[in-house]
């Protein structure tokens, strides 16, 4: 398949800045791959699709506040950097944009927060036109210099939001599954689940189990070439439990029932742990894995997934499952029904 197959306009979708104030209140499209049927619900029934002994896989990575305002030393100019990853804890050293990248080199000393309680970062080294490394002078443990960014940062929400993040995004851009710290986008489907919508799929002897997989920025990059085997992706690091590949090994020996990733990031983690076998293995590391039409799912056999951006590598997951036809007959129908899209938005359920 080629890039020109997944573009598509916008002009005329609903695209909410604000998510809904029930989680579970949203719309839920519901897609048969064997029978071709779509049928229309919201999330809180999403129980009512879901089978005794099948398996839920989330994804517990925690989305930081990574966009930090501060100044430039001597010439106070404004800058804001955008913590992308860590790549060494015991330095302190971050991964990082910033804004305006051609005054900040090398050797260059960065400040944030108030003037009598200041935090400082050196530059170190040179990544992209708008990339560096930069070292926090932080005197005390991580954990301290993690409570400290996330009082003076913001929530990095998606690009095509404009408006600016607010407190409480720091809740509400998070799903409830979020323990691991690391991601600077949040796994959008996983949002629309509450304690309570678990609980009572649960009750149906359902097994939620968790992986990590730390979303970085490069989910936002759309593909910028028609040939999609060219196409590299970002990568993220992962992690994938014993108890949880052993669990999804036996699920899948036991072929009557599914295994359902919630959202693309779950999705890619078990896809990447596939062995020659087909069967799952426990690991952690770094994943580049770029699904699209045609890919053969070894271990996926239900999928939550968020409408998502036109050539994004998201959607392409999503075609890849359901069908590139059979998605691109949802998605005309979630126009015609006025469904909410991208990362605030409605829900598809394909099985």
């Amino acid at each position: 398949m080629k890039l020109t197959d997944f573009k598509f306009e916008i002009d005329d979708l609903n695209i909410p800045e604000e998510p809904l104030k029930k989680r579970d209140s949203a719309k839920l499209m519901v897609l048969n791959r064997a029978e071709k049927t779509i049928e229309h619900t919201t999330f809180d029934k999403i129980h009512e699709y879901i089978n005794k002994d099948d398996v839920m896989i989330y994804n517990n990575t925690k989305v930081f506040p990574a966009r930090l305002n501060g100044k430039k030393e001597k010439t106070e100019a404004d800058i804001e950097v955008f913590l992308l990853r860590e790549l060494m804890p015991e330095n302190m050293l971050w991964d990082v944009l910033v804004e305006p990248a051609r005054k900040i080199r090398i050797g260059n000393k960065l400040y944030f927060g108030e003037e009598d309680e200041e935090l400082m970062a050196e530059v170190v080294d040179n990544t992209t036109s708008r990339g560096r490394t930069i070292r926090f002078l932080y005197e005390g443990p991580n954990q301290e210099l993690y409570n400290r960014l996330d009082e003076l940062g913001k929530m990095p929400l998606p690009p095509y939001i404009e408006r600016e993040p607010v407190e409480e995004d720091k809740e509400r851009y998070q799903t409830i599954f979020a323990t691991e710290r690391g991601a600077v986008a949040a796994p959008a489907a996983g949002m629309h689940f509450t304690e309570e919508l678990v609980e009572k799929i649960k009750k149906k002897g359902v097994e939620f189990l968790p992986t990590t997989l730390h979303i970085g920025w490069g989910i936002f990059r759309n593909v910028e070439v028609e040939d999609l085997t060219k196409h590299r992706m970002d990568s993220d690091n992962y992690f994938i439990s014993k108890d949880t590949s052993d669990k999804i090994n036996e699920t899948l020996k036991k072929k009557k029932n599914r295994v359902i990733a919630i959202g693309s990031s779950s999705c890619r983690t078990i896809e990447t742990s596939v062995m020659a076998s087909g069967m799952s293995k426990a690991g952690t590391g770094w994943t580049d894995k770029f699904i699209y039409p045609p890919y053969d799912f070894k271990i996926t056999e239900g999928l939550v997934i968020n409408f998502h951006q036109p050539e994004s590598t998201r959607l392409m997951l999503a075609a890849a499952f359901a069908g590139y036809d059979f998605l691109m007959e949802a998605y005309e129908e979630a126009k015609k029904n006025d469904y909410r899209m991208f990362a605030f938005g409605d829900a598809m359920l394909i099985l």
